[in-house]
């Protein structure tokens, strides 16, 4: 007998095997559901115990439901830490010296790219299998400069702050939050500024202080940059610790900035809320584990480490947390997880080609390169001793513990796969033509080694320039481990007297991370390079600097001091006491926004004026910049205002807007920048939000903080009027 199957009886089976195949199809798989839709559908298919495990960010996935693992331990802070080489990017700091926010925006995308291809060749990083949380960048500010960590972090102000973190998050993630390439965890929140028993101390911080110097710049990296993640920090606020603070995680983060992304605390924050751990006393919270862990995720914070995974169901089951609470943290993990692809086939990702050929592509090299290059911070240039003259130069002497193989590249990255020192790389740029030696001369930190200094004041002496570098490394300023004064380590100031005294043809470039009073240098050398650490390529770097091949432009992201005098201690958190270009009133060895350059730039034709009214009022400041020298260079135009008088104290000026500026010799662009109203306005704590009063603004442009050339006002007569008088200065820098 023979059986007919007709079209439609074909039809039906067809029909009949695709709805059994997606009924048989679990619905967090199906990517025409949404978003929260799925995660509903998964969460409902999770015993207590499994959502536990969601929540630490250590775990291995859920191969009953086929969940990989994604969230992993990555960091990505000047390149991507992995066993694997990956490229090496100077420091956050040198990224905040730049003042280039497209360029941040660049060398985030590249980390990010890098990031994605080791996560997709199941590569090994520090701790774990490459995930697809990143926990950079590090947005916490640099107020003092003793701190240990400054070299992970952008600058001192609030609002370059700001900018940096949303171009890096931005770049990082990527521009459709439904398909991320990566996840950041902006770090570590908040006030978080301080090493020394960072794990249990408190800070104490008025409201106003919190919502216009301490938070600024994690409102803008997460209604701007749309950051995924946040890290609470190890510190209390007022008493309360930020791992179960409340108010910061819930009223501000979720509340207040509308957050939809996930809380983790910093590595072991919830352990320390009742144990001591590795001999770092915490917060003492509670005597009880599963409490503190229960009020941690009451608190907002949705994911930890193991002490998650053991407490949580057992708070549960003791009545200290609903599953309904549970239910809300494990959501807002799993939404990352989601945006992130980490649920769907590998293929369905637009990220999925990312191979190994993108880790340390030329591409990424020369960006690294780059970013080295305009992060050169010129400091002091007198009579035009830089840039060097080859046809002049025939022998260098490369003096110092940073002009050797073993220069610092900064902390939280694996082993560089290449480092370039100044000596070889100026040897690689003048060729066997010039003689170049080197001696170490001192350490970083060890004490005088009177022969070893003789032996660098000789070849000094037999040199026709000397190229000292100086600065620190991971034992003087690292995590864990502040500074106690801004003077030199170990015996580099003896050096470098010693070293001027034998040859005053000197140059000293200075590779460090927080700032460094070299007060007798800046008054007998003839120039001073700021370096930072400088990444992979830094010699290069900087002997294309010394030489011109490239012309500084870095200008610094914080205040060089002379000494601490008029700085306040370290547990000061009231910024007005004296902290920052903002408030300090002593004078600076080098002020915030300085750097030199090659050519000289004029300033001219200040105008002010308004457009808009209410809430879209804004001030427009325009002006004309020209390079007025004889080499092409880039320019940072810095924009401060200051209110004169006001109900409360004001700041002494504050960053409104900047622009860095790429000119030929003899050509003049016109600048504008747009400020919104709004932004001149102060934190009343009365009403608990931004306030603009009425009154006369200083308009204030120039090459920093303290090198002003145009100068004007107008008075804000009420939010919709502002009046304009114009009073400029035409200045000129080198």
């Amino acid at each position: 007998m023979r059986h007919w199957i007709t079209a439609g009886m074909l039809a039906c089976i067809t029909l009949s095997s695709v709805q059994t195949f997606a009924q048989s199809q679990p619905r967090f798989r199906d990517t025409k559901l949404s978003i929260e839709d799925r995660i509903t559908d998964l969460i409902g298919r999770l015993t207590l115990e499994e959502k536990a495990q969601q929540l630490n960010h250590t775990n291995k996935g859920l191969p009953r439901l086929g969940l990989p693992a994604w969230g992993g331990w990555n960091q990505t802070l000047h390149g991507v830490w992995s066993k694997q080489p990956t490229t090496l990017f100077p420091i956050a700091t040198a990224m905040g010296a730049s003042w280039d926010p497209d360029l941040i925006h660049s060398v985030a995308v590249a980390m990010s790219d890098e990031g994605r291809a080791l996560y997709n060749a199941k590569a090994q990083g520090p701790r774990t299998t490459h995930g697809l949380v990143f926990r950079s960048p590090v947005i916490n500010i640099s107020r003092d400069p003793r701190w240990g960590r400054i070299q992970e972090v952008f600058s001192e102000d609030p609002y370059l702050t700001g900018r940096m973190a949303v171009s890096y998050v931005r770049g990082l993630q990527g521009e459709d939050i439904n398909h991320l390439k990566l996840a950041a965890t902006i770090k570590h929140f908040a006030v978080n500024n301080v090493e020394t028993g960072r794990q249990h101390l408190s800070a104490t911080v008025d409201e106003r202080n919190l919502f216009e110097y301490w938070l600024p710049h994690w409102h803008d990296a997460i209604t701007e940059g749309h950051a995924q993640s946040v890290m609470s920090s190890y510190n209390a606020i007022n008493g309360t610790p930020d791992a179960v603070n409340h108010y910061l995680l819930t009223d501000i983060l979720r509340d207040k900035w509308h957050f939809d992304g996930f809380v983790t605390d910093d590595l072991g924050a919830v352990e320390l809320l009742t144990t001591t751990r590795r001999n770092e006393v915490g917060q003492r919270f509670s005597e009880d584990p599963v409490y503190a862990a229960a009020m941690a995720i009451k608190a907002g914070n949705d994911s930890d480490d193991p002490e998650f995974e053991q407490n949580l169901p057992l708070a549960v089951k003791r009545g200290l947390l609903t599953e309904k609470e549970l239910d809300r943290a494990v959501r807002n993990v799993l939404r990352v997880g989601f945006r992130l692809g980490a649920f769907d086939p590998p293929e369905d990702s637009p990220y999925a080609t990312l191979g190994m050929d993108v880790v340390r592509s030329p591409e990424h090299l020369k960006l690294s390169d780059q970013l080295g290059a305009e992060s050169m911070a010129l400091l002091l240039n007198r009579q035009n001793f830089l840039p060097l003259d080859r046809a002049k130069t025939k022998s260098i002497a490369v003096i110092g513990p940073a002009g050797g193989d073993d220069y610092e590249t900064g902390n939280y990255y694996g082993t560089p796969f290449r480092k370039v020192s100044v000596t070889r790389g100026l040897e690689s740029l003048l060729g066997k033509r010039v003689k170049i030696e080197y001696e170490k001369g001192a350490g970083y930190t060890e004490p005088l080694d009177q022969k070893a200094i003789d032996r660098a004041v000789e070849l000094a002496r037999r040199s026709d320039i000397v190229v000292l570098c100086l600065g620190t490394n991971l034992r003087v300023e690292a995590e864990g481990r502040d500074r106690r004064n801004l003077d030199l380590p170990g015996a580099q100031e003896q050096l470098l007297e010693a070293i001027y005294a034998a040859n005053p043809n000197m140059v000293l470039v200075l590779e460090n991370a927080g700032p460094l009073a070299v007060n007798w240098a800046n008054d007998h050398l003839p120039a001073i390079l700021e370096a930072w650490y400088p990444g992979e390529g830094g010699g290069d770097t900087i002997a294309h600097t010394l030489f011109g091949d490239n012309n500084p432009s870095g200008h610094l992201p914080y205040t060089a001091y002379q000494s601490l005098d008029g700085v306040p201690p370290q547990n000061e958190y009231d910024v007005s006491k004296g902290y920052t270009y903002m408030y300090f009133k002593g004078v600076p060895l080098y002020p915030f926004g300085h750097g030199l350059s090659y050519t000289t730039f004029s300033y001219s034709h200040l105008k002010v004026s308004q457009s808009g009214t209410g809430a879209a009022a804004k001030l427009k400041v325009s002006f004309d910049l020209t390079n007025s020298g004889q080499r092409q260079g880039a320019e940072v135009a810095q924009f401060y205002s200051h209110q004169r008088e006001s109900s409360v104290y004001q700041p002494i000026k504050s960053l409104r807007a900047f622009q860095r500026i790429d000119l030929q010799p003899g050509e003049t662009k016109p600048i504008t920048f747009d400020i919104p109203v709004s932004r001149l306005g102060y934190y009343d704590v009365k009403i608990h939000d931004f306030r603009v009063e009425p009154g006369v603004f200083d308009v204030l442009v120039g090459s920093s903080s303290e090198d002003i050339r145009l100068r004007g006002e107008f008075n804000l007569k009420s939010t919709n009027v502002v009046t304009v008088r114009r009073n400029e200065r035409v200045g000129t820098t080198h």
